[in-house]
């Protein structure tokens, strides 16, 4: 029997906090998205949605996608059988970036256990993986934990994770990690999702100490509403972050939603809707903003997929404006 899928990635409950959204909603009449505004931004507006395909996606849930620096290895979480249990990390591997995305392997009892392992993300030096699990021995139902290895083509070489610690986890569920790590802002920062507060999800962030352990988080409330928003993906420069909240104004049940700052020094600017080209009524959920800029991956049940979530993409187009900035 298929799964059903929550509206909330970890099936939190609906509370007072989401009546007093509704409340605060009623006078919105104007519906605000993002295409008009990435013009300004030196990009075309995003492409139609298409489905990875069988290659990837199954009957199953495949969802969490994320995609290395390189472009050449999709990890994302399935509970297809031939894991460990719940939802495992697999990962799809091409030669090239015009080649098609190879059967998907399992990463192993290194990093997948009996229980929950999702929602993979990366270092932007490509050594650390941050994913969520709710292993025995976290600090509340959904810890993020962290793995590394010393070849950073070995999809294989991932070391035993540790849990990223009290300053990150929280007796609730912290999961959806993003790392960012500028020369402009200087500090290492880790944004996730957590719902520590009121029982939804809300976006927090965590600054890395001198001695490698994660700061107490603090909550990041441009990017928060009393409805839920989770797996922040922030750009690799810090200038721009999606996230999937079902806050009023959307599409569907989760829409996926974009920030953007002009230096990793300003705040984020309230989250916009990326728009009905991507978004649709339905579940729209854990973007990841690729390396280059172009590319977002996120997970979707609309109709005309595989399973109960499939992974999708969508592309735009870079301007002469933004062509010379490097990666």
């Amino acid at each position: 029997m298929k799964k059903q899928i929550p509206i909330n990635n970890f099936g939190s409950r609906i509370t007072s906090k989401a009546i007093f959204a509704l409340l605060l909603a009623l006078a919105a009449s104007v519906l605000l998205t993002a295409p008009r505004f990435l013009a300004a931004q030196g990009f075309s507006e995003w492409s139609p949605p298409v489905n990875l395909g069988p290659a990837v996606n199954t009957g199953f849930i495949d969802a969490g996608p994320a995609l290395s620096k390189n472009g050449l290895s999709l990890y994302f979480n399935s509970d297809r059988p031939g894991g460990f249990g719940g939802n495992d990390v697999w990962v799809s591997q091409r030669a090239s970036r015009e080649d098609a995305w190879g059967e998907p392997v399992n990463l192993g009892p290194t990093i997948n256990t009996a229980s929950n392992e999702d929602t993979a993300s990366f270092s932007r030096d490509g050594h650390t993986m941050y994913f969520n699990s709710d292993r025995a021995g976290g600090f509340g139902l959904r810890d993020i934990y962290i793995s590394r290895r010393a070849n950073t083509h070995d999809d294989f070489g991932w070391e035993e994770p540790v849990d990223a610690g009290p300053g990150v986890n929280s007796a609730s569920t912290d999961a959806g990690a993003s790392f960012l790590e500028t020369e402009e802002a200087g500090i290492p920062m880790l944004y996730f999702g957590s719902s520590r507060l009121a029982g939804l999800f809300d976006i927090y962030v965590s600054a890395q100490a001198a001695d490698g352990s994660w700061g107490p988080a603090v909550l990041v409330p441009e990017l928060s509403s009393p409805l839920n928003e989770q797996r922040p993906s922030v750009r690799f420069d810090g200038l721009e972050l999606f996230l999937d909240s079902d806050r009023l104004g959307g599409f569907g049940l989760r829409d996926l939603w974009v920030s953007t700052r002009e230096t990793t020094l300003d705040p984020w600017s309230a989250p916009l809707n990326v728009g009905a080209t991507v978004n649709s009524t339905f579940i729209d959920q854990q973007p990841f903003i690729a390396s280059d800029r172009e590319t977002l991956f996120f997970a979707s049940n609309r109709p005309g997929g595989l399973g109960n979530l499939d992974i999708y993409m969508t592309t735009r187009e870079r301007t002469r404006t933004t062509n010379a900035l490097a990666h």
